[in-house]
């Protein structure tokens, strides 16, 4: 059975209190964050791994659906909220369950089940988190992710540079950007991600890997390197 680690995300203290008494009665889910404004869940979000947001939609500053409109891999989210007319939205941003408070506890175990049932066929369906299948000519080639270095856009293909050799296969940086989210791997311009286990240095707007290949910076991913460091 997978066990869930989820985060809170609402304004208010009531709905807090009754989805931690909910979960207390759920074995296999842990809450290990509660966020009262929804900019305060970026940073749980880059410091520990979460399953599942229970996300409220209505809150200061920010609401609950531009928030997950602005997060790159989102983890799973079951909405939380009092208004019914954000059901299509939420569905179109593919959110696993849409729960209307008040909600009973049976229901809130219904939800969590969804996001337990799609974790678990999501991870029996993967050959293994440290490794790949990839296309190259007509064969696909495992190959094991602790040997690449970086991936780079070419046209319709992406060029997987590896410690020793370059392999060419018709994919694209987003799909690997998918594949990869769970391991170090860090997209740091529009054209390349990078191992950042193989970093050597970062000087300027200029990434050096171990095999001595200077990756550039992108504009929009510079605060987000110097955040590695700083």
């Amino acid at each position: 059975m997978t066990n869930l680690r989820a985060i809170i995300i609402d304004d208010e203290p009531l709905a807090h209190r009754i989805i931690k008494l909910y979960a207390a009665d759920v074995p296999f889910l842990g809450i290990v964050g509660q966020c009262y404004v929804a900019t305060d869940a970026y940073a749980v979000l880059s410091t520990m791994e979460v399953d599942v947001i229970f996300l409220d939609i209505q809150m200061p500053k920010l609401k609950g659906l531009d928030f997950l409109r602005t997060l790159r891999s989102p983890p799973k989210v079951i909405v939380t909220t009092a208004y019914e007319e954000y059901a299509i939205e939420g569905f179109e941003l593919q959110v696993s369950d849409y729960l209307l408070k008040p909600f009973s506890f049976d229901r809130f175990v219904k939800a969590v089940n969804v996001v337990r049932r799609s974790l678990e066929s999501r991870d029996e369906g993967k050959l293994s988190p440290r490794n790949l299948f990839v296309k190259v000519d007509r064969k696909q080639i495992q190959i094991s992710t602790d040997r690449i270095q970086c991936l780079e856009s070419y046209g319709n293909y992406v060029k997987i540079w590896l410690d020793e050799e370059m392999l060419l296969t018709p994919n694209t940086l987003t799909h690997f950007e998918s594949e990869l989210s769970e391991l170090p791997f860090e997209r740091i311009h529009k054209s390349y991600i990078i191992n950042r286990d193989y970093i050597d240095f970062v000087e300027g707007n200029m990434v050096q890997l171990k095999n001595a290949m200077q990756i550039p910076i992108g504009k929009s991913f510079r605060s987000k390197v110097k955040d590695w460091y700083q």
